[in-house]
């Protein structure tokens, strides 16, 4: 790759959102914001190489961005409209702006609106703020591209219909809207932790890569944040496991089973800080913050042997308090076993059996424990009904590997 196609590269991944996020408070619309942020990159494509690198590629690429919004408003019929709806859906009466003023923020909020539904907040997050294009989200998310355009189209006309502010929440609103977005970000994250498709790779590194980077946009944006602080932990402790997780065979690695050596130690760093500033608040943490220090008790033993299950039962204990599902109930079973014996929690996940029949971590949990209990047959069974319903490729060649085991 040269100099001047990694400045694109470069400027793309870091401006994008930026330029995006500007046209849309100037002019209203985000399918302008859009193509007009696309028709900025294609021309500096062009001209870069013989023009050479701007001093300031974000200012070069918001210019002609904004050069082309106009030009295409120019050649609109109904210019007169769309300057009316520009005013009439943000130029208000002046109103105090939320506690934090940053177009991109005000990006992240509109496409994480609580009016739209889930997949189409994930779509648009990843088209307009993450700068992916509609056959990367589509692949990401196994729709066809025509569907995935559509869908996006469908929302950007949602927002505009439903005037849709371009502002973020007031003070009163922020903490449910920031748990939406965070909620987004780590639907995306976990779909490329453990990938549900079947004709894809079982970690999909560039989803969970993009869901860091968003993460850390928000980060800087909300700095005293603790759910983001958290939440950006929890990805940065378990993205650090990644190459561990899928062996040279294409079967996941259990985390007892797991090379620690291969961990990423720079991100386990940075995630520990964080859960342990986190800490030093003696602020009453949320899911994230506690999911984060479960990682982060995990990835302090050296060895297995070395996890102190003691306080990991003690925060899913802490967890349950503030996040009391089903899925926490199993994933805290999961530590009981460690600390209790099998048969203790073999009672609790038998417990969860009316809410979680249909979650192959519920089949492949009560399978473990039945195996290690000697109860073959059942395990069996129960292995047989995790791999049936998992989708994930590697997760299934474990899974029924340690089937086969059991003769």
């Amino acid at each position: 790759m040269s100099v001047v196609e990694e400045a694109i590269t470069r400027a793309h991944r870091e401006e994008w959102a930026r330029v995006v996020a500007s046209l849309a408070k100037r002019f209203g619309d985000l399918d302008i914001a859009e193509e007009s942020a696309a028709e900025a990159f294609a021309t500096a494509v062009e001209r870069w190489p013989v023009d050479g690198v701007p001093p300031n590629p974000g200012a070069w690429l918001t210019t002609t961005a904004n050069r082309k919004a106009i030009d295409r408003i120019r050649r609109e019929s109904k210019r007169d409209d769309k300057h009316k709806e520009a005013q009439m859906w943000y130029d208000d009466p002046p109103e105090p702006l939320g506690v934090i003023d940053d177009e991109r923020l005000r990006l992240i909020f509109t496409c994480c609106h609580p009016a739209l539904a889930m997949e189409t907040r994930v779509a648009l997050t990843l088209r307009l703020v993450g700068g992916l294009t509609v056959p990367e989200i589509a692949r990401a998310f196994f729709v066809q591209e025509t569907a995935m355009g559509q869908r996006i189209t469908r929302a950007k006309a949602k927002i505009k219909a439903a005037r849709i502010p371009y502002r973020v929440p007031a003070a009163e609103d922020l903490p449910g809207r920031v748990s939406g977005v965070l909620a987004v970000l780590f639907l995306v994250f976990n779909e490329g932790y453990l990938a549900t498709g079947p004709d894809t790779d079982p970690v999909r590194g560039e989803l969970t890569a993009e869901a860091i980077r968003l993460t850390r946009l928000i980060r800087a944006l909300l700095p005293t944040d603790g759910e983001v602080a958290g939440l950006l932990a929890l990805m940065l402790l378990t993205e650090a496991r990644r190459t561990a997780r899928v062996s040279r065979t294409g079967e996941l690695v259990a985390l007892d089973e797991q090379d620690r050596g291969a961990w990423d130690t720079a991100m386990i760093a940075e995630g520990h800080h964080l859960v342990r500033e986190r800490i030093a608040t003696r602020i009453a943490p949320g899911r994230y913050q506690i999911l984060a220090a479960i990682n982060a008790v995990h990835t302090s033993a050296r060895d297995v042997r070395d996890t102190d299950w003691s306080q990991v039962v003690a925060l899913y204990n802490q967890l349950a308090l503030v996040d009391p599902s089903p899925i926490v109930a199993l994933n805290r079973a999961i530590a009981v076993a460690e600390l209790d014996g099998p048969d203790v929690a073999l009672a609790i996940v038998d417990g969860l059996a009316d809410k979680l029949s249909g979650y192959h971590p519920y089949h492949a949990t009560r399978a473990d424990l039945l195996r290690r209990l000697g109860r073959s047959r059942e395990s069996r069974a129960a292995y047989d009904a995790a791999i049936e319903l998992s989708g994930n490729t590697a997760e299934i060649a474990y899974l029924t590997r340690r089937r086969n085991q059991l003769g």
